[in-house]
């Protein structure tokens, strides 16, 4: 194992974070001192971090086993946790599992144990009933959007899972909603709960509403969108088939974008997220899945495109916006005779009939067949780009790097020399395949 950096301002400098914010400073606090803990707190204000780093603080770094266990409600937050854990650099492994991928791949990477294991239940109960680790050294467990969990139906799985585990001495449980039901498996015993729901996070959301005087609903939406210009958001929609005709709409209109439901390919909507992160897309058209437990950047609005059907839903959806010191717009599409549910109030309507000048797409995303199984690096790729490719700093966009492969953002009109340059050369000792993707 590496150095293990465990100090908190060693792991802040490393991220590049300046301060906590208030809530994750009472969470550090609370976790580090006590054995069960609730922190409820709004999507977006870094649950993740408060969690990470009291846990990072207690880990044994002459242990070998896994020793702290975090179940999440779906795949792209279990890899969103990952990224963040090793992002901070402390030198413990991190690996997360989750279904919708091969077995095979699970498998490779925990041969060499992680101490912290991220998975969904399903992916993390198979695990458990195959022996493919000990879980003896099981000490901490987090159960991240627990509330979810219980949406999706992992009650079963998650009874199994905890029910293995006698030796945890600390447990904490994270939600972004009031009011949820502990089931008694999960064993937490008198918790101390911190709850920043109501607290004033400094954020500034404007709800409108955009008046539909016909039947013309994607043409509407078009409208917003031009409207809007080149501000990058979320178009919410209800189910997949919406999905599927808002983006066959939008691509016969020139709009780039990325799509987002459950009913994709987990490969697709990994690739989806990497495009809208990066900026080669700015909008995202995605079912609530990607209200929470996803990461994405900093938006500026989102579309109802079809109501939400419950006041939870239409508050986790505008939670995407408006975050901590931004402003955001969460735009109500409403026709002229029907009603807008109660939990709607006093959105101003606004008027779209002008338009602002979309910009042609600047960035696009490369494909590069290497990645940390290759003992390949972010500054690897980066070194590859400015020597062999010639680009300047500016030119380099955000560089994503996966267990297989990696992704990076280049300006769209150089796609095609770098392309040229770079496909078929060598990245440390691999021969590596450069493509868009």
């Amino acid at each position: 194992m590496a150095n293990s950096i465990k100090e908190q301002k060693d792991i802040l400098k490393k991220l590049n974070i300046n301060a906590l914010n208030p809530m994750q400073e009472k969470a550090i606090s609370v976790i580090s001192e006590t054995t069960n803990t609730i922190l409820l707190s709004p999507t977006g204000t870094g649950k993740t971090l408060a969690f990470l780093l009291p846990i990072i603080k207690i880990l044994d770094s002459k242990c070998s086993d896994i020793q702290a266990l975090i179940l999440v409600p779906s795949r792209e937050l279990a890899i969103q946790i990952e990224q963040v854990a090793r992002n901070m650099g402390s030198g413990f492994k991190v690996n997360a599992v989750y279904g919708g991928r091969p077995m095979s791949k699970d498998k490779i990477e925990i041969k060499h144990v992680p101490a912290i294991l991220i998975g969904t239940p399903g992916r993390i109960a198979d695990h458990f009933s195959n022996d493919r680790f000990s879980k003896k050294n099981i000490k901490t467990l987090i159960l991240d959007e627990f509330d979810k969990s219980l949406e999706v139906g992992f009650e079963l799985e998650m009874m199994e899972i905890i029910n293995q585990l006698p030796h945890v001495n600390k447990r904490v449980l994270t939600s972004a909603t009031h009011n949820i039901e502990i089931p008694g498996f999960v064993r937490l015993n008198n918790p101390t709960t911190v709850n920043y729901l109501k607290e004033k996070t400094g954020s500034s959301l404007e709800i409108k509403t955009v008046r539909l005087s016909n039947n013309n609903k994607l043409q509407a939406l078009l409208d917003l969108i031009e409207y809007l210009g080149d501000q990058t958001g979320i178009v919410f929609c209800n189910v997949r088939e919406s999905i599927d005709q808002v983006s066959r709409f939008l691509d016969k209109n020139n709009i780039n974008h990325s799509c987002f439901s459950g009913g994709m390919e987990q490969k697709d909507r990994e690739r989806s997220l990497i495009k809208f992160r990066n900026g080669t897309n700015q909008i995202l058209i995605a079912t609530d899945l990607a209200s929470r437990g996803i990461d994405i950047p900093e938006l500026k609005f989102i579309i109802h495109y079809e109501m939400s059907r419950t006041l939870e839903e239409f508050t986790h959806r505008n939670g995407r916006v408006g975050r901590i010191d931004a402003k955001g717009t969460a735009y109500v599409m409403k026709f002229e005779n029907k009603d807008l549910p109660e939990f709607v109030n006093n959105a101003k309507v606004v008027n779209i009939s002008k338009k602002s000048v979309r910009k042609p797409q600047f960035w696009e995303t490369l494909f590069i067949s290497g990645g940390r199984k290759d003992k390949i690096s972010k500054g690897d790729i980066a070194g590859l780009f400015f020597k062999q490719g010639k680009i300047t700093k500016d030119q380099l966009g955000t560089i994503e790097l996966k267990q297989d492969c990696a992704f990076v953002a280049v300006p769209k009109s150089i796609t095609d020399e770098l392309i040229d340059k770079l496909n078929n050369t060598r990245l440390k000792k691999k021969k590596v395949r450069v493509r868009i993707l």
